[in-house]
């Protein structure tokens, strides 16, 4: 069986699936109330098509990029000849995507003003792309179809290769930020979820595209294997992220026998255990058959595969159009929760701060996937006979569980509403978390714990980290100099410039800002306190002059906010502010005040570590060699050890 044909037969599949759900999930019903204006047939069948067509391009987009740069063996520093194919092939899908996009623009605001679309004005048009969020994240989306299209044909390097890939799998994630469940309740949740659900689906479907269209290459069965790890990984991804999402939209159980939502919700799940019990057997049956030489069992269940993944695409998009029991705009809408996307909260306690759950995605993947991570290694490690310090465990899985306390609990939930809260939980996100983790040496765990892979072509997890320890811009950013202007740049461009409004109003801005916190707090303690591959070599002097700047800033941060007659964010916090909290200039000083509390206890420690170190001699990071981080890392002792194990 042809590659070609069963892409067709898959894009036939996704196409029946997709009329099937929208007649059956009300998606395009053409009665129109009187009085009321319709954007006339052509544009309730072109957005749903449109937006299949823009899912399918992004898709194999990332599937070609994806197996051109991280699937395939190169040829050293560049991709070898499969991989460029895949790279000159990606370029089309990516303009027609970001084609396709600019057309969803013009549906879409036919569809929303009730106008057909040879009625439609420039001004609403270019006003809907430019002012409002749908319309941005659209063009956004475009704007990186066509980056991608220019890399891809840029050249051959393996690194840029990746940067392509990730930017492709970037294109994907504008429209989940405004879209359907934006607007939900829980949104949070939602939004994330959904983000992850459409990364891991798009990994999963278009790195089996990708690699159809290399089985011919010598060492398929080796490509295959790997694919067959990522596909483990987005198959787990994609039933937890989409059962999270289902829950916000069906807002619970009764709505997913009752509903037709929830029916079109029930074939989805049916279709995802389909692909998963497919998966199963390629790992077990169709690899080793294809190591021994007999491709021909592989095709025709990845061919399968493929269309059911269409299928279940086919569906998705159906269900994006399709209402939902809890719909996208409440009939009585309270703004506070749309702003907030969750009820006020009642006056702050301690118990209130430690439990009460803000629903989210992102950081509870991060925190799961960290431990995980780490726990996996050390045991890796006790395995091969090399002891690993517990010290160093206790203090990563100390540090990943502060993360997820900052930023799931109440304390996150209150820090949408009150400036004190907020302005804690900063502290603590760029301190406390990033020494707990900068403690844990992750990155030697890494060197020591990941294995090569066979094939010397072939780069895995190992491979791109010490290519990022080798970096030019780690090694500029790891100079402690460099990380305090980092740090104090993230600390006061925040609240001097004027960007906390509209970084609160924004659900991926928020992400972004409090990921920022950690980011600027591990750059400074990484060059303050790890003694890890890839650092300088720094007199201790230096670094104890370096923290004290760092506290310094904090400080005057604080006594600027202490003594402001102005509130910083006042657009959002004078809309969100609690009726039975003080003003906002007394909570503001309270923060300010609390914010020097949660900093102080970090800021002595970290002090009397850098003083003992000056004391004793030890120039931090004289333990290795950062021009050469592959072949040696430190350990607890000090002395220099292979950091592969064997």
């Amino acid at each position: 069986m042809r590659t070609s044909v069963l892409m067709v037969a898959a894009a036939g599949a996704a196409v029946v699936v997709l009329i099937a759900s929208l007649r059956f999930g009300g998606a395009v019903d053409g009665s129109v109330l009187p009085g009321i204006p319709g954007p006339g047939t052509l544009t309730v069948w072109a957005l749903p098509a449109l937006t299949m067509l823009a899912t399918v391009l992004g898709v194999l987009t990332v599937g070609l990029t994806v197996t051109a740069a991280f699937l395939l063996p190169g040829d050293g520093p560049s991709v070898a000849a499969h991989g460029w194919l895949l790279l000159r092939r990606s370029t089309w899908p990516a303009l027609l995507g970001a084609a396709t996009c600019l057309l969803l623009i013009v549906v879409t605001v036919s569809d929303l003003l009730g106008v057909p679309v040879a009625r439609l004005s420039r001004p609403a048009v270019a006003g809907f792309a430019f002012s409002i969020a749908q319309g941005q994240a659209l063009l956004l989306q475009a704007g990186l179809g066509l980056l991608v299209a220019v890399l891809s044909r840029a050249g051959v390097s393996r690194g840029l290769a990746a940067v392509t890939a990730g930017l492709a799998m970037a294109a994907l994630l504008p429209p989940a930020f405004t879209g359907h469940s934006a607007g939900a309740g829980d949104h949070q949740l939602a939004v994330t979820s959904l983000a992850l659900h459409i990364l891991a689906a798009s990994l999963w479907v278009g790195g089996l595209a990708g690699l159809l269209l290399v089985r011919r290459h010598r060492r398929f069965a080796e490509t295959a294997s790997r694919y067959s790890r990522l596909a483990l990984a987005c198959f787990v991804a994609t039933a937890v992220s989409g059962g999270a999402n289902a829950a916000v939209r069906l807002g619970g159980w009764p709505a997913l026998g009752t509903s037709r939502y929830g029916f079109l919700v029930l074939l989805k799940v049916l279709a995802l255990l389909a692909v998963g019990v497919i998966g199963a057997v390629h790992r077990r049956r169709t690899l080793p058959a294809l190591r021994s030489g007999a491709p021909g069992a592989f095709l025709r269940l990845a061919g399968g595969e493929l269309l059911v993944l269409a299928a279940a695409a086919g569906l998705a998009v159906g269900l994006s159009r399709s209402p939902a029991p809890v719909p996208e705009i409440a009939v009585d809408p309270d703004p506070l929760v749309e702003l907030l996307g969750f009820d006020q909260p009642g006056p702050v306690t301690v118990a209130r701060l430690l439990t009460d759950p803000l629903p989210d995605m992102v950081f509870p993947v991060v925190v799961a996937v960290g431990i995980v991570a780490y726990l996996a290694g050390a045991r890796r490690l006790r395995r091969a006979g090399h002891a690993w310090p517990a010290s160093r465990t206790a203090s990563w899985v100390g540090g990943m569980l502060l993360l997820g306390a900052m930023t799931g609990l109440g304390v996150a939930r209150y820090a949408y509403v009150l400036v004190s809260v907020h302005l804690v939980q900063h502290v603590v996100l760029a301190t406390a978390v990033p020494i707990l983790l900068v403690g844990g040496a992750p990155v030697t765990l890494a060197l020591r714990a990941l294995r090569r892979p066979a094939d010397p072509q072939v780069r895995g997890l190992r491979e791109w980290l010490v290519l990022t320890l080798r970096s030019r811009f780690l090694r500029f950013v790891s100079h402690p100099l460099v990380a305090l202007a980092v740090f104090v740049i993230s600390l006061h461009g925040l609240y001097l410039t004027g960007l906390l409004g509209p970084l609160m109003r924004y659900h991926l801005g928020h992400i972004a800002m409090l990921a920022s916190f950690v980011v600027a707090g591990l750059v400074l303690f990484r060059a303050l306190l790890g003694g890890e591959p890839g650092r300088r070599r720094v007199h201790p002097a230096l670094l104890v002059v370096v923290h004290l700047l760092a506290v310094a800033a904090q400080a005057v941060l604080g006594l600027v906010l202490l003594r402001s007659t102005t509130v910083i964010a006042a657009d959002w916090y004078t809309a969100v502010h609690p009726g039975w909290a003080p003003s906002l200039l007394a909570d503001q000083r309270l923060g300010a005040g609390l914010s020097w509390m949660a900093g102080a206890l970090p800021a002595a420690a970290v002090l009397l570590l850098l003083v003992r170190r000056w004391i004793h001699g030890d120039h931090v990071a004289g333990n290795f060699s950062p021009g050469d981080p592959d072949q040696s890392c430190a350990d607890p002792n000090k002395r220099r050890i292979p950091c592969q194990t064997p």
